[in-house]
């Protein structure tokens, strides 16, 4: 049993009842003190006014943050246009997958406390999952199951290396049935929602599922974090949103972060367009953030501003520290942060091509991380990590550049790859010196 389910909407009504902004806490400096160009930035908001205007966007706020000071801090376009809604920095986003690094850090802190190993395998804390299966399709396309060669570990699970896969991307049919069938992806529902099943249900379906690979051998982004997020529920006795909300949102003081929004924040809630601007048709609905989840997905469900995950991601970039608060040790950090994928496949993409459409991107423990200067068709430095979310929102981290870079929007749908790459090239070339 969980302690106290109840206390995940007391908890995140405290977090989410209209506390400062956690921009407040942040130092500004002028732009040209930290190595930006102040004509360079001015580019953001022209870019973001002729999507807005070209109806391809609603709206985004934009804020970068280097060497610990808030350099740039904006919010151009609608809440929600269709009302005619401005946007406001403190608008609320659903963040989608950005909501697996909360996840992701969670675990390495009990991984330091000694309560979890990453090489422990999932079967420790979840015994039904010793005997999975692996969809195997030979060179005919014709496809069998064999047993898998060895347990998915806790490492796995954070590297997206456990075989797992989302119902919603698959490319192959078996493996989107028994999503379908088990309850993992519902196809006639919303994308990448899974808030209105039980803990224990997902527990179930996931030991039931087919791999889709060996575990260990292949990267293929997946729900795996949810399955973590069960497994740090086992470990701690806490609901997900309750420890995340201990260990990470109340500490970093992130007062509007959480698996839902309270009715009097409710105004505040980002809306995306509704055509798709790519097709005309209806756009891709979001998930409902107006009344507590049955429960917390650890792979998505969490919504957030932009002001509270550049705290994060400043936590992250100062090696794990912030306002002289330690949640991970710089050792940990660098571990995260590093390639862990080595010569393991990345079928079918890659990371960075399945973010940015772009090359030149392996994987660490929760984030994609930079191989080297070049490859990538964008700007960037070697060690950067980054991740977004279906619904639009970005983020990385450049410790060589000493940056920190949040983008909240609602664009979902493939869209979202060119705007990552926008982003994070406009921003990049308003950088002139080191």
């Amino acid at each position: 049993m969980l302690k106290s389910s109840g206390l995940a909407v007391i908890l995140s009504c405290l977090l989410l009842s209209g506390s400062p902004a956690a921009a407040d806490n942040f130092p500004t400096a002028p732009p040209a003190s930290e190595g930006f160009s102040q004509e360079r930035l001015a580019q953001i908001r022209t870019l973001l006014k002729k999507e807005i205007d070209a109806d391809r966007m609603p709206g985004a706020v934009v804020m970068i943050a280097r060497d610990g000071k808030l350099v740039y801090s904006e919010a151009v376009g609608f809440q929600d246009k269709a009302a005619g809604k401005p946007l406001g920095k403190d608008a609320i986003f659903r963040i989608y997958s950005m909501t697996k690094p909360f996840v992701s850090v969670v675990t390495m802190m009990l991984v330091e406390e000694g309560q979890l190993q990453l090489a422990d395998p999932v079967t420790k804390y979840l015994p039904g999952f010793a005997e999975m299966k692996v969809l195997v399709t030979d060179k005919d396309g014709n496809s069998s199951i064999e047993a898998a060669r060895r347990p998915i570990t806790i490492q796995d699970l954070l590297r997206h290396t456990a075989g797992y896969d989302y119902g919603e991307s698959t490319t192959l049919p078996e493996i989107k049935a028994a999503y379908a069938e088990t309850g993992l992806y519902r196809p006639d529902g919303i994308l990448y929602d899974s808030r209105g099943e039980t803990a224990e249900a997902k527990i179930a379906a996931f030991s039931k599922v087919p791999l889709a690979y060996q575990p260990g051998t292949n990267w293929k982004y997946s729900k795996a974090t949810d399955l973590l997020g069960r497994i740090l529920e086992k470990v701690t006795g806490k609901r997900l949103g309750d420890l995340l909300a201990e260990r990470l949102f109340r500490p970093l003081n992130m007062p509007d972060t959480g698996y839902f929004v309270p009715a009097g924040n409710q105004r505040r809630i980002a809306e995306a367009l509704p055509v798709n601007p790519l097709t005309g048709g209806p756009n891709d609905r979001l998930y409902d953030v107006t009344a507590p989840p049955a429960n917390d997905p650890g792979d998505s469900g969490a919504v957030s501003t932009a002001a509270d995950y550049l705290r994060f991601c400043q936590m992250l970039l100062n090696d794990g520290e912030l306002d002289g608060k330690r949640y991970l040790s710089p050792t940990t950090i660098r571990l995260m942060t590093s390639d862990q994928l080595g010569n393991r496949t990345t079928l079918p993409q890659e990371p960075g091509e399945l973010l940015m459409g772009v090359q030149g991107y392996t994987f660490g423990l929760g984030f994609m991380v930079r191989r080297g200067p070049g490859i990538a068709s964008v700007p960037g430095t070697e060690g950067e990590y980054l991740w977004g979310g279906a619904g639009g929102t970005f983020f990385w981290v450049e410790p060589k550049s000493r940056l920190a870079v949040v983008v909240m929007a609602q664009t979902p749908g493939p869209i979202r790859q060119y705007y990552r790459r926008l982003f994070k090239q406009v921003i990049e070339q308003a950088i002139v010196a080191q």
